[in-house]
């Protein structure tokens, strides 16, 4: 049972029944993770401006570290959802298990991605110097070093509101990782 209501369009204030709309009008529904955030005045507007905002990652890149990340943080609601918006993105259900753990054997570059994103995310910041330097190696730039820790503080945003207020998932359930691994 949820630690806290999802609340709806009629509970929130004018500016995020504005938000609601809109996200209502683009992805035909509002996530309950997103209504979570309607809970504050600002803070709905202000994370999806944080999540939309431009970056030298593409959408497909975005949610290589998406999945990482919300392995490491061990975020239900977000694995079901980039599970779905990984596939959207043209990933498989194998690829997609993969990035999960980090690693994309399909892809030396997204390895290197995924990786970075685990090791940052699991060290809270402090990611092996072996790692940083795979990245690096791999071709990415600094430019996309820094946009993927911005990325990684995004995604535990949303990884923590989920874990703290246990809201429905409305995303097709992910499998759990160690199931597939084992």
């Amino acid at each position: 049972m949820s630690k806290f209501n999802v609340p709806t369009r009629e509970e929130v204030s004018s500016n995020n029944q504005a938000i609601f709309d809109n996200l209502e009008k683009a992805v035909g529904f509002v996530p309950n993770l997103y209504a979570t955030y309607a809970h504050s005045e600002n803070a709905l507007a202000n994370y999806l401006a944080l999540s939309s905002a431009k970056t030298s990652l593409t959408a497909k890149q975005k949610e290589v570290v998406n999945l990482a990340v919300s392995q490491v943080n061990e975020c239900s609601y977000c694995l079901a959802a980039h599970t779905a918006i990984g596939k959207m993105n043209g990933f498989s259900d194998s690829e997609i298990l993969e990035l999960r753990a980090g690693k994309a054997s399909f892809d030396h570059k997204l390895d290197a991605l995924a990786g970075f994103a685990k090791n940052v995310t699991e060290n809270r910041g402090a990611a092996d110097e072996a790692v940083v330097q795979k990245f690096l190696n791999a071709g990415w730039t600094k430019e996309n070093l820094v946009d993927t820790i911005v990325l990684v503080g995004d995604k535990t945003i949303s990884n923590y509101l989920h874990k703290t207020t246990d809201v429905p998932v409305d995303f097709p359930v992910a499998a759990p990782l160690e199931a597939v691994e084992a």
